[in-house]
């Protein structure tokens, strides 16, 4: 950028953020349409233009303003009281089901609520025996958690004498004020440019308080924790209803006892009251000395918790509302059209990198053509960017003020920017797609797919290695991997002998492959696994010998309209079944497959012991590949959930075990060890 364009952006860039913050201050609840996330690093975006060009800078710029910076190790320890996890709601919509729900179990009685701010840290319960400290726990699975008292002990805020001598449990948050989490990072990144000019590895910084604050408790060394200038709101006696009659009694119980209670509280005596709490609180969020993520709301009288009772993992009675997903503000630079294995072309948007939601971004999804005209996103935008559902990148608006005049509108290919075929798009739908099966892109996707997880499972084949394969004609398709020879792998830059042993050892184990996993690699449109399964299991109920030309003859003789009455088959499946096993290239990779060794797994008829109930698998698992839990699962009758819903039966969380263990706290889905669901098979 020289100085003209720099002047240029320096000047809109101010322009943005002077109305931005007038209209905040102002109070006026008309924003510029963007996040404070977004416009946090706009103003980032300013102070690195400023810096590169100082001659530019003026004393009204925003930046000029003065401003606050915005283990299986330890032992186990069974909880006095059990403890839960609270439901969530993103939508007003849902906090008002869920007061509706409530209210049942008080019927004709009015509720008072009581809403509190959502410590985005780490729950834990201390113990105090006759006033003195003497152990901390993690929430662990609520029944169970891990002894940090060693690192709990140094957090300077805790008393470890309360102000009364009584025997009591308490429960709170831990986190990292935002002022120890920046300290934190400017000593790593200290640390880090020491280790680079060393030549050293650099350590990877933290990318959230939140994250901070957890590695230090579970500490074997509590110097760790003691450095990190941690802090804890406590919200929570156990068995409170012997100590106080409300939620507000039981905060400020928690104070006479000398403990630290946050200050953000309010009573509500209507949910649309506490609707317009949370609303402001969200506004407030980034002006806190700590990170939130919602408000929690709670009925205020513990009598009426009580009635309500819980589910599994939820107090009936309490909840928390969900603030929006993080948002950010970045540039694209370049707007690609990636060809995947059914030939349709995505456009992708290649951006500034950007920190969002704990992870950087430098790619986000456009779906297609038409979401790039409605949204009007042109290559050089400033744009709002945020992760749907906090996993996928995505687009959500243009910055039009920012505006330049130089950007460029993307221009939608005619051809196949990797085969240069004519696109094709069909009636009804909004994708273009390259119709080539021969495709370069489309060929190698294929592949991939072929060896993926969830269809061959065959290790060793990532993206590079198929892509050198096919660069030295070693393969046209999925068949000619089974015919592979030391030799041939062996002139590959890539490959070492212990690299080919192994290579050659996963191919020869993948021959023997289910039915329903051969089925989802072909990649026929529209058939995923759970289409696949119910395909693979409709041909073994009416063929006593399984073997996959007989699976093709059957399959050939099978009109659509036959393939719809399949439960499970939908029209636009049955459809695309019918075509492919239509088609003599398709069927002569079929024939290319059994001439390499290709055989059906004799299947053992187990126990529909699953039938009706769904699973989720997360973390790590001893005795199971996440390829061979999933089919443990549907050998009986289980169906696999990618993500955690109501709709979930059970989780069966291994070690390090994320957000999905999270999220099923919070739904009330029950958890399963793993030598727990061993134990369900029995």
């Amino acid at each position: 950028m020289d100085k003209k364009q720099a002047k240029d952006r320096i000047a809109k860039l101010r322009q943005l953020l002077l109305e931005w913050n007038a209209s905040y201050h102002a109070g006026e609840g008309e924003q510029v349409s963007l996040s404070e996330a977004a416009r946090d690093q706009l103003k980032r975006e300013l102070e690195d233009l400023e810096g590169a060009f100082p001659e530019l800078v003026t004393a009204d710029s925003p930046t000029q303003r003065v401003g606050a910076p915005l283990s299986g190790r330890l032992p186990k320890v069974v909880h006095k009281s059990r403890k839960f996890s609270l439901a969530d709601a993103f939508t007003t919509a849902e906090l008002d089901e869920w007061a509706e729900r409530a209210a049942k179990f008080v019927p004709g009685e009015s509720i008072e609520y009581l809403a509190e701010l959502k410590i985005d840290g780490l729950n834990v319960a201390l113990w105090y025996e006759k006033g003195k400290f003497t152990k901390a726990v993690t929430r662990g699975d609520g029944r169970v958690g891990e002894d940090i008292s060693h690192t709990i002990r140094t957090i300077q805020s805790i008393p470890l004498t309360l102000a009364e001598p009584i025997t009591v449990e308490v429960s709170g948050e831990v986190f990292m004020p935002r002022a120890a989490f920046a300290r934190l990072i400017a000593e790593q990144k200290a640390h880090n440019k020491v280790l680079k000019k060393a030549g050293k590895k650099e350590q990877t910084i933290f990318a959230n308080p939140r994250n901070a604050a957890a590695g230090a408790v579970r500490q074997l060394d509590p110097a760790v924790a003691a450095e990190r200038d941690l802090a804890m709101f406590f919200y929570a006696v156990g068995e409170s209803a012997a100590h106080a009659d409300t939620q507000l009694g039981v905060l400020k119980l928690l104070e006479k006892l000398g403990l630290p209670v946050s200050p953000h509280r309010q009573l509500c005596g209507a949910i649309a009251d506490a609707e317009q709490i949370a609303k402001k609180w969200q506004d407030q969020r980034d002006d806190l000395p700590f990170d939130v993520d919602g408000v929690v709301l709670k009925v205020n009288s513990l009598a009426q918790q009580a009635r309500m009772g819980a589910t599994a993992k939820t107090p009936r009675g309490m909840i928390a509302l969900k603030f929006p997903a993080e948002q950010t503000s970045t540039v694209v630079e370049d707007i690609i059209w990636q060809v995947g294995r059914t030939g349709v072309l995505t456009p992708v948007a290649q951006l500034r990198p950007v920190a969002l939601a704990g992870s950087t971004v430098s790619r986000a999804t456009l779906h297609n053509a038409d979401e790039i005209a409605r949204k009007d996103v042109r290559i050089g935008d400033t744009v709002v960017l945020q992760k749907a559902g906090d996993i996928i990148p995505e687009v959500v608006e243009v910055i039009l003020s920012l505006r330049s005049g130089d950007e460029k509108s993307p221009i939608i290919p005619t051809n196949c920017p990797v085969c240069d075929t004519l696109v094709e798009k069909t009636e009804g739908e909004v994708a273009i797609r390259c119709p080539n099966v021969r495709c370069g892109a489309v060929h190698q996707e294929m592949i991939e797919h072929f060896v993926s997880k969830s269809a061959l499972d065959i290790d060793g084949l990532g993206s590079k290695v198929i892509e050198a394969l096919l660069a030295a004609n070693l393969i046209e398709d999925g068949a000619d991997l089974f015919n592979l020879q030391a030799g041939d792998l062996l002139e590959l830059p890539l490959f070492k002998d212990k690299r080919v042993e192994n290579l050659l050892a996963a191919v020869e184990q993948a021959k023997e492959v289910s039915l329903a996993r051969l089925l989802f690699g072909l990649g026929i449109r529209f058939v995923g696994e759970v289409s696949a399964a119910d395909a693979a299991k409709e041909y073994r109920t009416q063929n006593a010998k399984h073997s996959l030309a007989g699976f093709v003859h059957w399959a050939q003789k099978m009109p659509k309209e036959r393939w719809a009455e399949i439960d499970g088959i939908g029209e636009k499946v049955a459809e695309t079944l019918a075509a492919w096993f239509a088609n003599s290239h398709n069927l002569d990779l079929l024939v290319k497959l059994e001439q390499a060794g290709i055989r059906l797994a004799v299947e053992q008829h187990a126990v529909q012991k699953f039938s009706g109930l769904t699973f989720v698998a997360t973390g790590t698992l001893t005795n199971y590949s996440r390829q061979g839990i999933k089919d443990t699962i549907k050998k009986y009758g289980g169906k696999v959930g990618s993500s955690v819903s109501a709709s979930t039966d059970y989780l069966i969380a291994g070690e390090q075990a994320g957000s999905k263990l999270k999220k099923a706290g919070e739904l009330g889905v029950q958890i399963l060890s793993e030598e727990a669901f061993n134990e369900l098979l029995r």
